[in-house]
């Protein structure tokens, strides 16, 4: 067995090894069939197996109700950023947006192009530092939802709780920390997540979406653009990405196995806790970017004294093993991303690896 990376990728990021090694196994011949999943009709009976077992299994463990349906698409989290406002965005009516930064910038932009916006709060005066207190959230009389972004990968910022909307539709990308800890689904109109970074692998997004809001799309928009579609064929319209679908199968069972989403919180701010002991314990050497109390569990930002000293870090951090550690280059910076499947392992010897390029340059 080869050495594995400690992988800090913001994404996509780790798998566990359990699961490559299943994947593996099972590769060429899948359930006795002769054939790789890869290769398989998704109308057959084994994949719809896949499908429906990966769906039931999300609700078990994310504790979807009922009248919400599960479907897995294609496009990516950016792809949602259109067919929210497409869907959702009804004449007369505003899309509200929390500004918390890269991603809800991405959001609130692609929905300008189909309708009315508007800024319900945002932390751009702190440079996305941290998540707006959830009393300065100002929702518009006319709100057809207010979207969040859970957890901003670039800034390193996570909301704590979530806003209370009342009538209004609660809309979350929780592409970077589905699953990392219990949620209160029905809180919400919809969420959603790309699968790359605590679900499996790249190919595949995840929507959770009360019926009622998508039990008919205009029909002005194109068919595999309306959520109606999804939600009548089960996710399976057109072709979908079943290799992927398989895998975030595999990556649901891993995290049941593991004690399912409470535990897996519990695991995440014990492993996230080394490194950001590390950060407030080196005397000002590390400087944590987000605020206190907006920290992440799943992404750790941080800066030192210089560019040369962050440059040097990255570089003696990749000669021991270490992998994705230089920031975004949108910010600079460093970060270590810690979703679901990156070992307690991992985040010991980084914070190990810190303490030692302090003695050495502090």
């Amino acid at each position: 067995m080869t050495n594995r990376a400690y992988n800090f990728n913001a994404g996509p990021a780790a798998l566990p090894l359990e699961v490559l090694q299943q994947a593996q196994q099972e590769f060429t011949d899948f359930a006795e069939t002769g054939m790789s999943i890869m290769e398989m009709s998704h109308r057959s009976s084994v994949f719809e197996e896949v499908n429906d077992g990966a769906q039931s299994l999300l609700r078990e463990l994310f504790g979807i109700p009922s009248n919400y349906k599960v479907l897995f698409l294609q496009g990516g989290a950016s792809t949602q950023f259109a067919m929210i406002p497409m869907n959702l965005l009804t004449p007369g009516k505003t899309a509200a947006f929390v500004h918390t930064g890269s991603w809800a910038e991405k959001a609130y932009k692609e929905a300008q192009l189909f309708g009315s916006t508007a800024i319900a709060a945002t932390s751009e005066a702190d440079k996305f530092n941290r998540i707006p207190a959830l009393n300065d959230i100002q929702i518009p009389a006319d709100a057809a939802y207010l979207h969040v972004t859970s957890n901003e990968t670039i800034e390193g910022t996570q909301y704590a709780a979530y806003p209370q909307t009342g009538d209004v539709t609660l809309i979350g990308d929780m592409s970077s920390d589905i699953l990392s800890r219990p949620v209160d689904v029905s809180q919400f109109g919809m969420i959603y997540a790309g699968a790359q970074k605590n679900l499996g692998p790249s190919g595949v997004t995840i929507v959770i979406v009360r019926e009622d809001l998508v039990a008919t799309s205009p029909k002005t928009i194109p068919t595999m653009m309306r959520y109606d579609t999804h939600v009548k064929n089960n996710s399976l319209y057109n072709t979908p990405p079943s290799f992927s679908i398989y895998l975030v199968g595999l990556m649901l069972k891993w995290v049941k196995a593991r004690g399912g989403v409470a535990a897996m919180e519990q695991f995440n701010r014990d492993k996230t806790k080394l490194i950001y002991d590390a950060i407030d314990q080196s005397g000002g050497f590390y400087r944590g970017f987000a605020d206190a109390g907006s920290r992440s569990l799943m992404n750790i930002t941080f800066r030192l004294a210089t560019e040369e000293l962050e440059k040097r870090f990255a570089k003696e951090s990749e000669q021991q093993g270490f992998v994705g550690l230089k920031g975004h280059r949108s910010v600079g910076g460093l970060r270590a991303s810690t979703y679901n499947a990156v070992p307690l392992e991992s985040c010991k010897a980084l914070a190990e690896f810190m303490a030692e390029f302090q003695k050495r340059n502090g």
